[in-house]
């Protein structure tokens, strides 16, 4: 059936407090799952909300944490999630990154002891309509093998960015630093269909194209059949959001995919940068659409961040499609 997003909203929302969420944790989350289900990013959306339930059930989140301001000097900003689920605490961290930002012209906000932050250029939403431009990233789970090596140390560590235009949807840059999401293999594993070859490796460092193999072994770096750069570039954000700001490393981490384990503690980063303490707001609105202007010359170019605007628009004016069983289930539950 197609459900309006609000009722989807509300619908999830119940189901996490249900589960031992605070009502504000509840409706942050339900929020960002709804939004990522209506972007078609199936894999960060309603995919999530059993698993969140779990972890609020079996103590892997601490449903009563409350977000809080942890550690502050000029524009850096460390923020506390308190074991609890993502989404209040990279809220708190992206607001208080953009007030410092539009004192001091740039802001980084580091989130600790979090745990999976869903869709990461979504926190920068607010960055972007504030016109100025966000940077994201997060850390997770072991899920990539350094270059060269053999076994999970890195998550997948997606990065995320958000450049704000005059008119017209902001450019949203949004990736995953593994060849894919790793919540796409969780999507196949579920549905118990097979993934391609080059997205993973399983538990003896072997090639798989087997999805419930690839979750108990380790996903392949972007272009990690050729070159060490996604496995760099991984290495690069491990670091950003646990020595720099105090999180913990994705191998010191259980993995999202099972219900019962320790608290993840994770970390997420976001830098915001006011473009009018630099080249001025309107030079830098002026040079962006001389870029955009540049890349729609070749009719193939889709904007980044286009498509998932107009699913997601679509889905405002139609509702989003969600499997009878699974509303049912949540009632149920």
């Amino acid at each position: 059936m197609k459900v309006a997003a609000a009722e989807l909203e509300a619908l999830v929302g119940a189901h996490l407090e249900r589960a031992g969420a605070h009502a504000a944790m509840a409706a942050s989350t339900a929020a960002a799952l709804v939004l990522a289900e209506a972007q078609g990013l199936g894999s960060h959306g309603l995919a999530r909300v059993g698993q969140y339930a779990a972890h609020l059930r079996n103590g892997r989140v601490d449903g009563t944490a409350r977000a809080r301001v942890l550690r502050r000097k000029g524009g850096a900003i460390v923020v506390d999630a308190g074991g609890g689920l993502a989404f209040p605490a990279c809220g708190l961290a992206v607001r208080e990154a953009i007030a410092a930002a539009r004192e001091l012209g740039v802001a980084f906000a580091g989130v600790v002891r979090s745990h999976h932050c869903g869709v990461v250029v979504d926190h920068l939403r607010a960055v972007g309509a504030a016109g100025m431009v966000g940077l994201g990233f997060a850390n997770s789970p072991a899920a990539m093998p350094a270059a060269g090596g053999r076994h999970a140390i890195f998550g997948t560590n997606p990065v995320a960015a958000i450049f704000p235009r005059r008119a017209g949807d902001a450019l949203m840059v949004d990736l995953s630093l593994s060849e894919v999401a790793r919540g796409k293999v969780m999507v196949a594993a579920r549905e118990r269909k097979p993934i391609p070859p080059g997205w993973a490796l399983d538990a003896d460092g072997n090639p798989t194209t087997d999805a419930a193999a690839a979750l108990a072994g380790s996903m392949l770096p972007i272009g990690a059949v050729s070159s060490p750069k996604g496995a760099m570039l991984a290495l690069v954000v491990e670091l950003l959001v646990t020595a720099l700001i105090g999180g913990r490393y994705g191998f010191e981490a259980s993995s999202f995919f099972v219900d019962e384990g320790d608290r993840p503690g994770i970390g997420q980063a976001f830098v915001v940068v006011d473009p009018g303490a630099l080249a001025g707001a309107d030079r830098y609105f002026d040079r962006v659409e001389v870029l955009v202007a540049e890349m729609l010359k070749d009719d193939g170019v889709r904007l980044p961040g286009a498509r998932r605007e107009a699913l997601r628009r679509r889905a405002e004016a139609e509702g989003i499609e969600v499997p009878d069983a699974l509303i049912a289930g949540w009632r149920a539950a």
